[in-house]
C-alpha cells in the first residue's frame, strides 16, 4: 500500500511579490519616457528592457508583448495605482454616479476629468499619434473612446432618472454631447495645442456641460 501524495502547498513569498511589482514598475517608467520621447512604433522591447534595467525575456514574461505594455501603461495611468478595480468601481467615479445634484454631478464629473486626463496625457498622445499607422495603437485608441463613452452614458442615466436633462434632449443624444466635450481630442487640441490650463479646461467643460444637458431652472 502506498502512502498518498500529499498535495504540494502553493508558496507565497511578500518579498518575492514586492521585488516583482518593483520590476514591473520600472518597466512601465522605462516605456513610458521611451514612448514619449521616440514615440510607440520606433519603441522597441529590447530599448524598453535597456532603459528599465531587465532582461529582456523580463519584460515578455511581464507583459508578452509591446502592445500589451502599452495597454498595462494606459490602465495604469487611468486608475492612477495598480489596484483591480475598474473605473466605474473607483471612489471617485462613484461620487459621481451617487450625486443627487446634477449641476454638482457634472462639476464632479469635469473634476474627475480633468484629474485623470491630466495623468494620460502624455501616453494619450503618443496613443493618438500611433493610431493611425499602428494596428494595436489603433485598436486601444478605438477602446479607450467606447469606454469613455459607456462611462459618460452612465453619467447621463443619472441625470435623466433625475428627470434633470434639458427639454427634448433624449438619452444617446445628452450622451454624444457629454462624451465630445469630454473627448480626448478636444483636450489635446485646447490644452496641448492651444495652451489651455488644466483648471481652465475643467471650467470651460462644467460650464458648458451643464448649459447643454440641465434643465433650465427658475
Amino acid at each position: 500500500m502506498t502512502d498518498a501524495v500529499k498535495p504540494r502547498r502553493s508558496y507565497h513569498s511578500p518579498r518575492r511579490q514586492q521585488q516583482a511589482a518593483a520590476t514591473r514598475r520600472a518597466i512601465l517608467q522605462a516605456a513610458q519616457r521611451l514612448f514619449d520621447e521616440q514615440g510607440y512604433p520606433a519603441t522597441t522591447m529590447e530599448a524598453i528592457a535597456a532603459a528599465a534595467g531587465v532582461a529582456l525575456k523580463t519584460v515578455y514574461v511581464v507583459f508578452a508583448t509591446k502592445s500589451g505594455l502599452l495597454r498595462a501603461l494606459w490602465d495604469l495611468l487611468l486608475k492612477g495605482d495598480q489596484e483591480r478595480a475598474g473605473v466605474a468601481e473607483r471612489p471617485w467615479y462613484r461620487e459621481v454616479i451617487e450625486e443627487p445634484d446634477a449641476a454638482k454631478q457634472l462639476r464632479l464629473n469635469a473634476r474627475n476629468a480633468r484629474m485623470v486626463k491630466e495623468r494620460i496625457s502624455g501616453v494619450l498622445k503618443v496613443i493618438r499619434s500611433a493610431a493611425p499607422v499602428d494596428p494595436d495603437a489603433d485598436a486601444l485608441w478605438r477602446l479607450i473612446q467606447s469606454d469613455f463613452y459607456d462611462n459618460q452614458r452612465a453619467v447621463v442615466e443619472s441625470l435623466r432618472a433625475k428627470k434633470a436633462l434639458r427639454r427634448g434632449l433624449d438619452l444617446t443624444r445628452a450622451t454624444d454631447l457629454l462624451w465630445t466635450l469630454n473627448h480626448p481630442d478636444v483636450w489635446l487640441l485646447l490644452v496641448g495645442e492651444r495652451g489651455w490650463s488644466p483648471e481652465e479646461w475643467e471650467r470651460w467643460f462644467a460650464d458648458t456641460a451643464c448649459s447643454q444637458l440641465l434643465a433650465k431652472t427658475g
